[in-house]
């Protein structure tokens, strides 16, 4: 698929060098029970350097709760330290984890603290939306950075998550499945299906809606859902696209798609005209530009940036255009 793209900064045209591009069905689709997990879980980061939470209520009363629970029996009121931090912990719990894996954390702090560098996240469960514990962690913590430089009131724990249930049904057995466009169009999905079948050299794929295709598994495939899958979300299928100009009038980036055609029209912006389905020749000195009737956008926008079009004017002609009827596709602002 082509795609025509400009900038605040620039008028900047990029074409990609190719028309339509197959895709293959893993990156289009998903197999629905194939799905990662959020988690999310509080605790208390220690160890800090006089950099934690200053007299924060529910911190002192999760430290005192974490001491109980180590045989230490205090009260809320008898706990103030600077070097404990509360956080909340997040983490993604990939699709078929099993106890006893890995996986990385992440902690934030909740209350005033500074910095949890150094710090270290006494033993916490994670939770996910079943309220059911999937992960505990543990370890110490490493700041993280951003744009700006080191952010040190989050931070992460490489591996620090240690799986306590399998998540994830047999799919070895399993006789059905279902894929799930990223993207919801029944020219593709009709596509998607007729590919599988011929592959399959039979009936075992329908198109059920524009977003989802049903899949029964083959007789030669019994007891061999993995195999299957393997061999189905490598199939490359070409799918299909709206017309659509997606226009970004804060940062002026305009990015338009092939498809988008541009109907005879003549456009007068200030001292420019651009006819589209026009023979006529250019006189010298004036800036007009008469483009084919076959023009699509990418046609107008090379047009525009031999004429020292600016992407803003750009986008006001294109919004234009469409009022006027003769943009035949979307145009989406953000």
């Amino acid at each position: 698929m082509k795609f025509f793209i400009l900038t605040q900064t620039a008028l900047f045209l990029c074409l990609l060098a190719f028309s339509v591009e197959a895709a293959r069905l893993k990156d289009i689709s998903n197999i629905r029970g194939v799905r990662s997990n959020q988690l999310v879980g509080f605790g208390v980061v220690v160890g800090l350097n006089g950099t934690g939470d200053s007299k924060m209520e529910f911190t002192n009363k999760s430290t005192a709760r974490m001491l109980e629970k180590l045989g230490v029996k205090l009260k809320s009121k008898d706990v103030a330290s600077k070097n404990v931090a509360a956080v909340l912990i997040t983490a993604t719990l990939p699709p078929f984890s099993r106890a006893g894996n890995k996986i990385d954390v992440t902690v934030n702090s909740v209350g005033d603290a500074s910095s949890l560098k150094g710090g270290t996240l006494v033993q916490s469960p994670l939770r996910a939306a079943d309220q059911q514990t999937y992960v505990v962690a543990q370890g110490p913590v490493l700041v993280g950075f951003s744009q700006t430089g080191v952010h040190e009131t989050v931070a992460r724990i490489p591996d620090g998550g240690i799986v306590e249930r399998d998540v994830g049904s047999e799919f070895a057995t399993r006789k059905m499945f279902r894929l799930t466009l990223h993207n919801s169009d029944f020219t593709t999905a009709a596509r998607v299906a007729k590919k599988i079948n011929i592959d399959l050299a039979g009936k075992y794929a329908s198109a059920i809606d524009g977003s989802t295709i049903d899949i029964v598994s083959p007789p030669g495939y019994e007891s061999k859902g993995v195999e299957l899958l393997a061999l189905i979300e490598t199939l490359n299928v070409f799918p299909d696209t709206r017309a659509k100009v997606v226009v970004n009038e804060k940062t002026g980036t305009v990015i338009i798609g092939s498809r988008v055609k541009i109907l005879p029209v003549a456009i007068t912006h200030g001292n420019l005209t651009v006819k589209v389905g026009s023979s006529k020749k250019k006189k010298d000195g004036d800036r007009i530009m008469n483009i084919k009737q076959t023009a699509n956008v990418g046609d107008l926008v090379r047009a525009m940036n031999s004429l020292g079009i600016t992407p803003k004017d750009l986008i006001t002609i294109l919004q234009n255009i469409k009022a006027a009827g003769a943009l035949q596709g979307e145009i989406e602002v953000l």
